[in-house]
């Protein structure tokens, strides 16, 4: 994708911070971290979002979260983490390339990434569930 930022830092044409880089996958800090060490990990491929990312990006993409996971904790003590990738503007994707956020997280950082509790009906969730139950996960 010629206009992707992502696509651009895969291949060299804009500069990075890389963390890590196989054949499949490129680890890089976000230019707009939301905790020091906050880091993206991008397919080297281009996928919109999880509907259409292939399953082996996904897996070396957890598999390099993990790494990275251990290596901060060994080298900056992190042992406080959360792992988020947003899917689509509803859900505040802001560049259309998968990516999974790996933000460090530590007592009292002032960062509130919870999520919002709704109420929602026994009878909506009974429903939502009935039906997803049936649903074809192949």
């Amino acid at each position: 994708m010629p206009d992707c930022i992502f696509c651009k830092i895969i291949n060299k044409e804009t500069p990075s911070k890389i963390i890590y880089e196989n054949d499949l996958v490129i680890a890089i800090l976000d230019a707009f971290p939301s905790s020091l060490g906050h880091t993206l990990i991008i397919p080297k491929k281009h996928f919109v979002n999880i509907y259409d990312v292939e399953e082996e990006y996904l897996v070396e993409i957890i598999k390099v979260a993990k790494k990275l996971s251990l290596a901060y904790k060994e080298v900056w003590g992190i042992d406080n983490l959360q792992l988020i990738h947003n899917a689509g503007q509803d859900a505040q994707q802001k560049v259309f390339h998968f990516h999974l956020h790996l933000i460090p997280r530590k007592a009292g950082d002032g960062i509130n990434l919870a999520h919002a509790q709704v109420d929602v009906s026994e009878e909506k969730k009974m429903a939502f569930w009935e039906k997803l139950r049936k649903a074809n996960f192949s």
